[in-house]
């Protein structure tokens, strides 16, 4: 991604934030945005609040001025603008909705970019993605990262967690309606787990330290809502795999859908591995 088209989506990235933010507010904390309204493009139900969002996202897209595919949970792969597209925009429009109806402090957006190169034909994948963006509405934190330019909180640079104990080490995971013989070993292994429900703001965690891993070991995470986190950990220096241990490369779409392993570095990587692959 060359200078100009880095400001330029970084900018379109700003409006998306701020213009979403302020559109979801005053549903933030109450029953009726918790609404269900309709059921997603990806066959999961979606809340007033989600489509609050989402609508804005179109709105502010379809002034860009560039023709872009937008892909997104709630409204699937729609093409925006006249002409071939020149990149494609993979958006989670509110990750941690029930946070935010229930106004617990873990809840924003996901924007990742991915270039379309001229003459490209067939679908992107993720690790298309060159640009990533994630901001905790209710603390304000933006996470960033350009592929190969670093990634960065509040414009500083991140750096993940050093430890390679795992018994030492703070643990994000989903467990929810989940068979917990699949992850209990893990989860009796180290210090501490925190559950927010939040995953590209837990992601984002790894990358400043705040958390040391996040798993979500059930092959059901979406591609489109960990598009954006996984670059900027990795451009933190932290570690992205599924729970094979392998390279994420599902295709951008809706459905696509994996398992992940994030951790702050390769020794504790190599350590919840270890475990996974005994269960």
């Amino acid at each position: 991604m060359d200078g100009e088209d880095q400001k330029f989506w970084g900018e379109v990235c700003q409006d998306l934030i701020e213009e979403s933010q302020r559109a979801i507010s005053p549903l933030i904390g109450s029953q009726k945005g918790g609404e269900i309204v309709k059921m997603g493009a990806d066959g999961t139900p979606t809340t007033l609040i989600d489509l609050v969002a989402e609508n804005k996202v179109l709105e502010v897209l379809e002034g860009v001025g560039r023709p872009l595919t937008l892909i997104s949970e709630e409204i699937g792969e729609v093409n925006i603008g006249e002409g071939p597209p020149e990149a494609v925009l993979v958006l989670d429009p509110l990750d941690g909705t029930s946070n935010a109806v229930k106004n617990i402090p873990a809840y924003g957006i996901s924007v990742a970019v991915a270039p379309i190169p001229p003459g490209h034909k067939g679908p992107l994948t993720i690790k298309d993605i060159q640009m990533g963006v994630v901001k905790n509405y209710a603390t304000g934190d933006i996470y960033s990262a350009v592929r190969g330019k670093g990634a960065f909180n509040n414009g500083k640079s991140l750096k993940p967690s050093p430890k390679q104990d795992l018994s030492h080490i703070s643990l994000g995971a989903y467990v929810y309606r989940m068979d917990m013989g699949k992850i209990e070993v893990l989860c009796k292994s180290v210090r501490r787990m925190r559950i927010m429900g939040a995953v590209a703001i837990e992601i984002s965690y790894v990358a400043d330290g705040t958390y040391d891993a996040f798993v979500d070991v059930r092959n059901n995470l979406r591609v489109v809502d960990v598009a954006a986190a996984k670059l900027i950990l990795e451009e933190s220096g932290g570690i992205v795999t599924d729970s094979d241990g392998k390279s994420l490369n599902g295709t951008l779409n809706v459905m696509e859908k994996t398992s992940l392993v994030a951790t702050c570095n390769t020794v504790i990587h190599e350590e919840i591995m270890k475990i996974l692959e005994g269960i």
